[in-house]
């Protein structure tokens, strides 16, 4: 589940870390001779000498053998239309670095002449990090391969497996779940998916390095890839393997990320040198981590986070017919809140101590009016609602919690003592059923897993922790112990003043408490690009939450408007 462990967000704002790399300043032959090498991948592949050797290992044993991928076939209606596909499960092996990465072939085997000395088998724990990712390809058969578009999906967390979107949104099956309600336990239903994507694109579904059946191994396995920049880095030379692989280099290509899946998606596209992408599909945006509800206790000053997560506060209020006047309609009332936010109540929080008694009354008031929350407690919280006290105090009058990934769902409040939330009932609602789709699905369809583990997330596993540290495009090094919170807007910004062609959609839900919609909007409107650029963004909102594919006409409508964007930015087809 994208940016499914609210202490994962939390980290990111109580540590305040900002490091930067130059990543765009890659010398042209440099990154040549990378496409080059990883060009030769396939050819070298099958001239491997029989002899075996190890080049990748854990601080204890080396990886286990390679599993052979699984190849199946199935069909899918669409829109009436019936489309015939070839599913690919698999993994491909990518090194830690770029040296590294192209000394080796798919399955992390040292390329012939690759001029890298093999690591002594008895001494596993020396090898360098290497990561086994997996994936699941779908390809529509009988179509012209170079002309069809191909989009990558993944979720966030980070340390989110992919199987949320794999089972809920563009894959060929998906899981029915009933929105808002918590459902009997299993079997759960897995049906044809009537809105997957495959009827406009090829789709990959990337489970990120240690999630689902993706491992790492080697020396200091979890540094070299659980960061914001080694992550990003790591699905960089996934890509350039699987278009190298399928020979899909001359396909109109598309990012398509989930919550923290979309700052991957803008660091992502910015290392993906001489790649230029068609379209970024941006849904339940965070680029500047400032912005989280979730931590701006932790980041006193920065009280932006408070006026973004207004709207949504409103609309879960509205939702639940909790505000003092009910409006008739929501999205008008909502651009009443987001002048509100951004006007009045941006420049109170601004004030500080400054702000005068009367002023700071008027606005609780306010706010009072907005999100049915006690005047009181508005005045006791300084005005500052952070994502937790609101879910907590909504409707803590019936012994209920409010969901954070949508705040549709509510739950039974486990301590009425508490000041902040304590579990989110979506999670709770959908996580089983989308686990046991996931392995039942791969397993009985896609003929693959036998014997292991899908980790649906990493969180509570020894060793995980998240750097969020980031070296943002031509900038120049910076001291570590400088403070601030991840922002990667300056490499989306970089990313469409390089490719000015590229085109961004933007899609979220107004229930969305973890990724509020109005902090998407404000974050595109605050791109370091020229004027004319901010044409290239679309902007699309659903009634729904975090994971806007669990309300099916949601679903429905949003495969529309992706199908739309692919339509009008894969190039002359």
């Amino acid at each position: 589940m994208s940016l499914g462990n609210r202490g994962v967000v939390c980290v990111a704002a109580g540590l305040m870390l900002l490091g930067v790399l130059p990543v765009g300043m890659a010398q042209d032959k440099a990154a040549q001779d990378k496409a080059t090498a990883v060009a030769a991948v396939a050819a070298a592949a099958a001239a491997k000498k029989e002899e075996k050797v190890v080049v990748t290992g854990s601080p204890v044993t080396p990886p286990p053998a390679h599993t052979q991928d699984s190849t199946t076939e199935g069909t899918v209606m669409v829109g009436g239309q019936l489309i015939a596909y070839k599913a690919v499960a698999g993994t491909l092996t990518v090194g830690s670095t770029d040296v590294q990465d192209m000394a080796l072939d798919f399955e992390g085997e040292l390329l012939p002449g690759s001029g890298m000395k093999a690591v002594d088998k008895e001494k596993p724990e020396e090898a360098q990090a290497t990561a086994r990712i997996f994936y699941v390809a779908y390809f529509k058969k009988d179509a012209a391969a170079e002309r069809r578009p191909v989009t990558f999906l993944y979720n966030g967390g980070p340390g989110s497996a992919s199987m949320w979107l794999h089972m809920g949104s563009f894959g060929p099956r998906r899981v029915v779940t009933p929105d808002t309600e918590h459902q009997e336990g299993a079997p759960y239903k897995i049906v044809n998916n009537d809105y997957s994507l495959l009827d406009v694109s090829d789709v990959v579904f990337i489970d990120a390095p240690g999630t689902g059946f993706s491992r790492i191994f080697g020396k200091d396995k979890e540094k070299a890839f659980w960061g914001v920049d080694q992550d990003a880095h790591a699905f960089d030379r996934f890509i350039r393997r699987f278009l190298t692989k399928y020979d899909r280099w001359n396909s109109p290509k598309y990012l398509f990320g989930e919550s923290y899946g979309t700052p991957r998606s803008a660091v992502l596209s910015a290392v993906l040198e001489n790649v230029d992408l068609n379209g970024i599909i941006l849904l339940s945006q965070i680029l500047s981590f400032d912005n989280s509800v979730d931590g701006p206790k932790l980041n006193p000053g920065v009280d932006q986070a408070y006026a973004l997560a207004l709207p949504t506060y409103a609309a879960t209020t509205f939702y639940h017919k909790k505000l003092p006047n009910q409006p008739a309609a929501l999205e008008p009332f909502l651009a009443e809140v987001e002048q509100y936010a951004m006007g009045d109540y941006m420049s109170a929080l601004l004030q500080g101590s400054d702000l005068p008694a009367a002023r700071k009354q008027a606005v609780a008031e306010k706010l009072h009016e907005y999100t049915g929350l006690p005047v009181a407690l508005l005045m006791k919280a300084n005005l500052r609602v952070t994502g937790g006290m609101f879910e907590k105090d909504l409707q803590l009058d019936e012994g209920t919690t409010t969901g954070r990934l949508d705040s549709r769902y509510k739950g039974p409040d486990l301590d009425p003592l508490s000041e902040d939330s304590e579990y989110d009932p979506q999670s709770n609602a959908i996580s089983a059923a989308y686990t046991a789709a996931i392995n039942s699905y791969l397993r009985k369809d896609l003929k693959y897993g036998d014997q292991q583990t899908y980790l649906p997330g990493v969180y509570g596993q020894g060793g995980f922790t998240w750097d969020f540290r980031h070296q943002i495009p031509n900038g120049p090094p910076v001291d570590q112990s400088f403070g601030g919170s991840t922002n990667v807007m300056p490499d989306l910004a970089f990313t469409m003043k390089s490719n000015p062609k590229m085109k961004v959609m933007l899609a979220g839900g107004y229930y969305d408490l973890a990724t509020p919609f109005f902090e998407g909007m404000f974050e595109m409107h605050h791109l370091q690009i020229p004027e004319k650029l901010q044409a290239n963004i679309s902007y699309h909102y659903y009634p729904a939450g975090h994971m806007i594919y669990v309300n099916e006409g949601v679903l429905k409508q949003f495969h529309s408007d992706v199908a739309a964007f692919i339509g009008e930015t894969k190039g002359g087809q």
